[in-house]
């Protein structure tokens, strides 16, 4: 009897592993026979396809109650927030009117490229002309679809001194007066209601500085209400979503501010002013309105 202790030699450890793989006394492929295999090779062949079977089954029943034009669950937005233009990393605009334009130029750059699709030509042919202050329904009729349905007309002429065309290219960055581009974020079938005492066909808005209004110094809004506050006419709502409404152009509500003291922050605080929008949640500060840093240097 050989000793367990003994070591053994490379042949015969390679001898072991040739057998291992392959015997052929006994026929066997890696310690199982031609059969074993078989039925292995079934059995998880069958298991899989059973796995698959299940995730696709689950994968088309789930598909079956969705609307690929509505969402079945938005109760987390019931509320819209507001965003600026130009677009920027963080939520500032500081800039110089001293020297070059290199410090402003990125910004009336940014607002030139955002209205370009608001130009008369391009709204012509992708909107219609709506009826102002009434909401622009259109339901679908039973099971028949109303798609794709029309997007009312946006044109940038609206924003009067801050469209960026006519006599000031530089939406007023270049004199120290910049305008400042709002909208509200996107909702699908939200139905923003009217503040009577403010506008009777428009939900407003409305821009302050936070610390000191005063210095903040005047402002106009472009288009605005007889109030002089910053309106969005109700025509624009409902959204009906990207695939029901591809030409859907959101509005703008431009606010040029006219005298901003110089060489000082501004924390500039702009409010949706509608009956089923909160605006005043610290909790959530972007919750019906937006904040950002104004800044102009001489």
């Amino acid at each position: 009897m050989s000793d367990p202790s003994q070591k053994k030699t490379c042949s015969q450890i390679m001898d072991e592993w040739k057998e291992f793989i392959w015997n052929p006394r006994t026929r066997e492929f890696m310690g199982r026979t031609a059969s074993s295999w078989a039925l292995i090779l079934i059995f998880y062949l069958l298991f899989y396809a059973f796995l698959t079977a299940v995730f696709t089954l689950s994968m088309w029943v789930l598909l079956q109650t969705i609307d690929e034009y509505n969402p079945k669950y938005a109760d987390r937005l019931v509320n819209p927030g507001l965003m600026i233009r130009p677009k920027l990393d963080a939520l500032e605009i500081v800039y110089s009117i001293n020297g070059q334009n290199t410090t402003w130029h990125n910004y009336v750059d940014g607002l030139h490229t955002v209205l370009q699709d608001y130009n008369q030509s391009v709204q012509e042919h992708r909107g219609t002309m709506c009826t102002p202050g009434v909401y622009n329904r259109q339901d679908d009729t039973g099971e028949v679809r109303n798609y794709p349905k029309k997007a009312c007309q946006f044109v940038r002429d609206n924003l009067g001194d801050c469209s960026g065309i006519g006599l000031d290219p530089t939406f007023g960055y270049a004199n120290g007066t910049p305008c400042v581009l709002i909208k509200m974020n996107r909702v699908i079938n939200f139905f923003p209601q009217i503040i009577p005492s403010l506008s009777n066909n428009s939900i407003t808005i409305r821009c302050f500085g936070r610390e000191n209004d005063n210095h903040l110094g005047s402002r106009v809004y472009f288009p605005s209400t007889s109030q002089g506050l910053g309106s969005i006419d109700l025509m624009y709502f409902p959204y009906y979503g990207n695939r029901a409404q591809k030409n859907y152009t959101q509005p703008f509500v431009a606010v040029k501010f006219l005298n901003a003291t110089h060489n000082m922050d501004h924390n500039v605080e702009c409010r949706i002013n509608a009956a089923n929008i909160k605006n005043q949640d610290e909790r959530d500060k972007f919750q019906g309105r937006v904040i950002f840093r104004l800044r102009i240097d001489s």
